[in-house]
């Protein structure tokens, strides 16, 4: 590994203009490829101290063995010179994009004398005019074969074409109708590439003109009683609705745009596009990519704008480009991508209405898209037993862990702190398994003393059971892990042990778990941490991390595991804290049921109104006796706050004014 002061420029060397620069190996490949508006803050940043650089740019930086850097103008040259440079050199820190599967289009041939459409993938070719990407091809001829009916334009192969001229006679759909035969002179090239350019006009979105034509054609067809032609006009403009109804309006501006969504975690990110033309989705396609380089969101939008419209020209690029987040240089990008248009281009985030709830829509897609692309390996057999046998053999296990169990700590700010436990059988979820926990010894934020106060609670559990069933006996002074629970018939919560149970987190959450299993003298399961960070496996005991490489699928159930224990967390977190921001006071009157504290609310009108009422006002409302009534004053008296409570959700004040539901009981698997 080099030290990057050794190849370090003189501080006068680089120029104060924007540019682009190359990092090159010993080898002299390029490894990376950045630009700047100044080549001299932005070069400078990389050779500061390593220690305060990002992991995988101080990896970069150690990789390469000199630097270099082109002057450029303007930062839209600077945009323009680093996307050919990364097409050229395939730099391996840079991110680049890679699609996740093949996605096709239609494709209309209008540089042939006798333009074609049909189905089209991999990368785009000139004289093609494109609309999609769709998500099967299966959608692309179903449309077809209903616009054919209004545009019969050529779909037959060049082999087919030619034959069909040789013999003087058209194939099966020139005889149905469905193709203008071109290939045996029943229309000119120019009456055939005119009908072509309309099924392109209609595809492009502009429907109106067609429809209000084939009307107007039949309503002249039935006056004049040609009531055949009428009919088949009639049928013509069903086929061009039904067309349409497969792509259903989501702008109702009829906006040509673009929506870009990032879905991404430490390592990897997502990207979903969808391709909106006079409001209709037409296309939708997805990227999936490993983050070598240190980038944020507007990083990754940046390098998929390049990406999506490097090679593209004309309409291709459409008015407005509706992103997650701005990129650095959106003014240069705004230009770039208007020069490849021949217009302006709109580049911003969706704030409100139909724009944002599409953008929402579209980012839902990205974030499938990636726990996907996450969840492939998994469930392929062969790689699970390729990931179990991974983790043994980094963690040195005896055995590859069958069964994997996950802890994670979750609250906000310190309250409504919870803990979740995952199952992972054979590499794949076992939810029926999971627990949920509420920390119950002390209050306030300590994610380590959760840790051990959760880890210790399951395995003391685990250790009644064994004791129960006469396959543990505690030794003479040792714990007997509390009462003996009796045999209700169910089945039990926490019966089997795991192979090894891995802690969201790093030393501190690994040595508190790892304290609890001692403790109860369990030493036959391992323990491992995963901290999110840079995604390093923490062993008990061990001053190192165990690193394993990016591409192992042993990592990948790791994250899995880890992601799911975070999300089933937070989840139960956010629950609780919901329902004791709509908890009210009536909810801690012993003996009041939903019914009745109902009533209590519709009678009064709301809290505020019954605390204030006298016992023989409340003995008014049906139901409640006097007892009752008694209970409700002293327990409003008691219960009367020093201010109003906030729904922060919200911003409601909800302390009186509004009823309180009744508290809901726990959730099935919540370990109390």
């Amino acid at each position: 590994m080099a030290d990057p002061s050794s190849y370090r420029p003189e501080p006068g060397q680089i120029p104060d203009s924007p540019g682009v620069y190359k990092f090159r190996d010993e080898h002299r490949r390029v490894i990376y490829v950045g630009k700047a508006k100044s080549l001299r803050q932005r070069l400078a940043s990389y050779f500061q101290d390593i220690a305060g650089l990002h992991p995988r740019t101080a990896t970069m930086v150690t990789t390469a063995a000199s630097v270099e850097w082109t002057v450029v103008s303007t930062e839209v040259e600077a945009l323009q010179l680093e996307y050919s440079w990364i097409k050229e050199f395939d730099p391996r820190f840079n991110v680049k994009y890679r699609d996740d599967k093949s996605y096709p289009s239609l494709a209309v041939t209008l540089g042939e004398e006798y333009p074609r459409v049909q189905v089209m993938r991999g990368p785009k070719k000139k004289g093609v005019r494109y609309f999609g990407p769709y998500g099967h091809a299966w959608a692309i001829r179903e449309t077809v074969d209903l616009m054919l009916r209004v545009f019969p334009v050529r779909t037959c192969s060049a082999g087919v074409f030619k034959r069909s001229a040789q013999i003087g006679r058209p194939c099966l759909l020139g005889y149905i109708g469905k193709c203008s035969a071109p290939c045996v002179g029943k229309v000119t090239p120019e009456e055939h590439r005119e009908l072509a350019e309309d099924f392109c006009d209609f595809m492009a979105g502009r429907t109106g003109t067609y429809l209000s034509r084939l009307e107007k054609e039949m309503h002249i067809a039935a006056e004049d009683m040609e009531y055949e032609k009428a009919a088949r006009l009639r049928d013509d403009i069903g086929a061009l609705r039904r067309a349409m109804e497969k792509n259903a309006v989501v702008l109702a501006d009829a906006t040509d745009a673009d929506l870009i969504a990032v879905a991404e975690d430490e390592l990897e990110a997502a990207v979903q596009i969808f391709h909106v033309r006079g409001g209709r989705v037409r296309g939708q396609r997805g990227w999936v990519t490993d983050k070598v380089e240190a980038v944020d969101t507007a990083g990754l939008v940046e390098h998929a704008l390049q990406q999506l419209y490097g090679e593209e020209k004309g309409e291709a690029v459409p008015k407005e480009v509706l992103v997650p987040a701005l990129p650095e240089d959106t003014q240069a990008l705004g230009q770039w991508l208007a020069e490849r248009r021949g217009s302006q281009v709109s580049l911003r985030i969706p704030q409100r209405g139909d724009k944002k709830a599409l953008m929402e829509t579209v980012h839902r897609n990205a974030l499938q898209s990636l726990a996907l692309h996450k969840t492939k390996r998994a469930s392929d057999l062969t790689t699970r037993s390729r990931a179990l046998e991974e983790i043994a053999e980094a963690l040195d296990l005896d055995s590859a862990p069958l069964r994997i169990e996950c802890f994670d700590i979750s609250h906000l700010q310190g309250d409504d702190v919870v803990a979740s436990m995952v199952v992972f059988e054979d590499g794949l979820a076992r939810k029926s398994e999971y627990r949920r926990f509420q920390i119950k010894t002390f209050e306030g934020q300590d994610d380590v003393r959760s840790m051990h106060e959760v880890v210790s609670r399951r395995f003391r559990r685990y250790l009644q059971e064994k004791l129960k069933t006469g396959e543990w006996e505690p030794e003479e002074g040792e714990d007997a892990a509390g009462p003996v629970p009796e045999d209700d018939g169910r089945p039990k919560r926490f019966a089997y042990p795991p192979q090894l149970v891995v802690v969201d987190g790093g030393q501190p959450q690994v040595a508190a778990a790892k304290r609890a299993l001692e403790e109860l003298g369990i030493d036959d399961v391992a323990v491992c941490g995963l901290a999110k960070r840079l995604e390093e496996v923490w062993l008990p005991g061990e001053d190192d991390p165990v690193v394993l490489p990016r591409t192992s699928e042993g990592l990948y159930l790791l994250q899995r595991v880890r992601d799911e224990a975070h999300r089933f967390a937070i989840q139960y977190q956010r629950n609780k804290r919901g329902k004791r921001l709509k908890s009210g006071p009536l909810d801690e009157v012993p003996g009041l049921g939903e019914s009745r504290k109902q009533a209590l609310i519709k009678h009064f009108g709301s809290v505020k109104k019954l605390r204030q009422a006298t016992i023989d006002q409340i003995c008014e409302v049906p139901g409640i006796g006097r007892k009752t009534a008694e209970t409700v004053a002293a327990a409003l008296a008691q219960a009367v706050p020093a201010g109003p409570a906030v729904n922060t959700a919200t911003g409601e004040i909800i302390e009186d004014e509004t009823p309180a539901p009744a508290g809901a009981s726990s959730e099935r698997g919540t370990e109390q």
